[in-house]
């Protein structure tokens, strides 16, 4: 019954009585639902990243199963497959209002993932028993652990953590930047 009058100066909108002027227009702004556009962009960023995730491990154990490749290859591939799977659910998606289109933001996408990729990998390194850093007194600089959970907590646990923050920031911040962003918490 949208926009029968009520007394008392408001006017039903739907099934809220929104308060008028008696001179002039609404005061009462639109009713907003769901999340915060904030909120919005790091739940869609993480489902992408979800979905890249299923791809790069699933292509990386048929690879390594029953394709019989080798480690690396199989994992070169399946990452390759997994950004590219990444940058197509962003721009399509999470930020498709950013309109980028060509090799250029796919590069800068695909820079910002294996920058990703190396702090899981120094993570890791860092767990290591034996690490081959040294500080400049040539004391070994790993933490010196050598079980399994150890090895996963670094790598796939806190390297994880800190490459997506670092993925957000930079497919946010490089790969898809808003033109005139009033207020980013990311930079």
């Amino acid at each position: 019954m949208a926009g029968d009058v009520r007394h008392g100066g408001g006017q039903l909108v739907g099934t809220r009585a929104c308060p008028t002027r008696q001179d002039g227009p609404e005061t009462a702004g639109p009713r907003t639902t769901g999340p915060r556009p904030a909120h919005h962009e790091v739940l869609a960023f993480a489902a992408v990243g979800l979905l890249a995730y299923a791809v790069d491990l699933a292509l990386f154990t048929c690879l390594r199963g029953p394709a019989a490749l080798d480690p690396l290859t199989a994992k070169a591939v399946s990452f390759v497959a997994g950004c590219t799977v990444a940058y197509a659910g962003n721009a399509r998606g999470t930020y498709r209002h950013a309109r980028r289109r060509g090799l250029r933001p796919y590069a800068a996408f695909f820079a910002v993932n294996a920058a990703g990729a190396v702090v899981q990998l120094l993570c890791l390194t860092l767990s290591l028993p034996h690490s081959r850093l040294r500080s400049s007194g040539g004391t070994p600089i790993g933490l010196g652990l050598t079980s399994q959970l150890a090895d996963t907590v670094s790598g796939a646990g806190i390297g994880m953590a800190l490459a997506t923050v670092l993925r957000f920031w930079g497919t946010r911040t490089l790969v898809f930047p808003a033109e005139g962003r009033v207020g980013s918490w990311t930079g």
